[in-house]
């Protein structure tokens, strides 16, 4: 799944970081709970401390749910009641060292409509373009759903896409969808890297 491994790469001025519903209720002990989703904090740490300290913007996706979403299974969905807007689920976790100058993007606030995608439903593009944004680096929760659908849509605007396989966890509601989801982001264009791989 790594064939698409980047070697050393240098930061540019054209360069964001998307940080995916790195939620409390994706964590463990939250009411969508994601294995191994606390593992990526401190790494996504890293990742933000080295944008922000290069000045370069940083971007955070956040599902914020009314609370009868069309995705909870009380409302005909497939999951649990999660990142209802405003609660303690909904918020990033303390030890997520995310600056002030992180731009948040909400995601799916439409109760009739599901959106896996930073950019369905939201201004994402529209202020990527106006920053100058050519190459995203995104990472988060969940693989396998609002990693994979936000990678799509990136492509599909045009961005180069940075897939922080260190900091990435999967549902996996079937056995290996996190594996696949990995191997179409790839098969698309995406480009796998780790922390330890960026060079200043």
């Amino acid at each position: 799944m790594c064939s698409s491994k980047q070697g050393n790469v240098g930061l540019t001025k054209s360069d964001a970081l998307v940080v995916v519903d790195l939620q409390n209720d994706f964590l463990p002990g939250g009411s969508l709970a994601v294995s191994g989703s606390d593992e990526i904090i401190p790494i996504m740490n890293k990742y933000i401390h080295l944008f922000h300290s290069n000045d370069l913007p940083i971007f955070t996706t956040q599902d914020w749910h009314p609370p009868d979403h069309c995705s909870f299974k009380e409302e005909g969905g497939i999951w649990p009641v999660h990142c209802v807007a405003g609660t303690m689920g909904s918020l990033f976790p303390e030890d997520l060292k995310l600056p002030d100058s992180a731009i948040a993007i909400l995601t799916a606030t439409n109760r009739k409509k599901e959106a896996y995608s930073g950019f369905e439903g939201t201004d994402l593009n529209i202020r990527l373009r106006s920053a100058n944004i050519k190459r995203l680096f995104i990472g988060g929760i969940a693989t396998d759903y609002c990693v994979l659908n936000t990678v799509r849509d990136a492509l599909k605007n045009g961005y180069e896409v940075m897939l922080l396989i260190d900091a990435i966890r999967a549902v996996d509601v079937s056995p290996d969808d996190g594996k696949r989801a990995i191997a179409e982001m790839v098969s698309l264009g995406a480009v796998t890297i780790e922390h330890k791989n960026i060079i200043i």
